[in-house]
């Protein structure tokens, strides 16, 4: 039988599995198109796992997909709510049981030592949105069909610009990282059409400093007042597990 990954959870927080070898079902918890998930015992971890047919691949692809992702993070989210969880991504399938030990077991200590790392903790996501004081002038877009000097001259003025950015990031980051007070933290920075720049920060806590996280995000708003931020969480720690699961993946 194939099955369709959720992610790697710790077996003793599911006192269901007790000593079974077997599957055991997750009682009250649907996965992908309805179909029942079980806990697929692995040494101390278990794989959250649903059935998964033939003829669900080609459905992971199309417009039903976009509903399936959302059920996929769902069923992820219920398991986090008990227990440390590894997520796997969307569209991760085993062709058989044997398959999926032998994933599991080929990378048994890579999955404890993030099980270790991430107990306890959880993922706030925090876009914070400013004005881009970098932003191209309309000369900038005929620039391309300019020659010698001043094309010379519009590629220094790009990187400057691009510099510039790429500083107040920096510094943006760095407040908020002074602010909050992550465990860790993952930040990416885009520019957007609208004039403005993105930062789109994940940030690792402990699940204990929750409830301090939001209150700091309520008065942070509150004090830089040129940012618009918009918070997030908490989440299992999507941008924080070093992956090495290896299975079939079906992006949809």
């Amino acid at each position: 039988m194939a099955w369709y990954a959720y992610c790697i959870t710790e077996r003793n927080a599911f006192s269901e599995l007790g000593r079974h070898r077997r599957p055991m079902p997750l009682t009250g918890v649907t996965g992908l198109f309805g179909n029942q998930t079980f806990l697929f015992p692995a040494a101390d971890l278990a794989v959250v796992v649903s059935e998964h047919m033939p003829e669900d691949a080609g459905r992971l692809m199309t417009a039903e997909g976009q509903a399936a992702a959302r059920e996929h993070a769902r069923v992820i989210s219920v398991c986090f709510a008990q227990s440390t969880v590894l997520p796997f991504r969307y569209g991760t399938t085993f062709e058989d049981d044997e398959a999926l030990r032998r994933s599991v077991r080929s990378n048994q200590r890579h999955f404890m030592a993030n099980v270790e790392r991430l107990r306890g903790m959880a993922e706030m996501h925090l876009k914070v949105m400013v004005d881009d004081i970098c932003s191209e002038t309309k000369a900038s877009a005929t620039a391309s069909q300019a020659t010698g000097q001043a094309y010379l001259a519009h590629l220094r003025e790009s990187a400057s610009r691009q510099r510039e950015r790429q500083s107040r990031a920096r510094a943006l980051s760095l407040q908020m990282h002074r602010m909050f007070l992550p465990v860790a933290e993952e930040v990416t920075c885009k520019r957007m059409e609208c004039g403005k720049m993105l930062l789109d920060i994940a940030h690792l806590v402990e699940k204990k400093t929750v409830e301090r996280y939001q209150n700091k995000y309520s008065s942070v708003t509150l004090e830089l007042k040129h940012c618009a931020m918009q918070l997030s969480g908490p989440w299992p720690p999507y941008h924080f597990v070093h992956r090495e699961q290896r299975g079939h993946t079906a992006h949809a």
